[in-house]
């Protein structure tokens, strides 16, 4: 039996799904692959530290996450014309926001 993993996203009363396999590395090639995007393009969204940091020895590892993520990057950077600094900000305050909601979700279950 196979098992799909999905992520509803929803934001600003935008819905959003997509299939993530998360237990699934990549190397950075078929990283970019899924991505859409360069392999050069990936790296700066590591050094921008839009993707999670990684021991040296594995810096060139993604998993299934880490492609929601490097999308929502390059919508962000496509839609708003933004610099990757400027997608890194965005992107945490998106994180920051959802944890908040969560906070709230869970507050009230109480």
């Amino acid at each position: 039996m196979t098992t799909i993993h999905y992520r509803e996203i929803v934001y600003d009363g935008f819905h959003d799904v997509e299939i993530v396999d998360e237990s699934r590395s990549f190397d950075l090639n078929h990283f970019s692959e899924a991505c859409g995007q360069p392999p050069e393009w990936v790296l700066q969204l590591l050094e921008y530290e839009i993707l999670p940091a990684r021991p040296e020895e594995r810096i060139h590892q993604f998993f299934g996450e880490d492609i929601s993520r490097a999308r929502r990057a390059y919508r962000l950077q496509r839609d708003f014309e933004a610099s990757l600094s400027a997608v890194a900000m965005m992107m945490d305050l998106i994180d920051e926001v959802q944890q908040l909601r969560k906070q709230v979700r869970h507050s009230h279950f109480e």
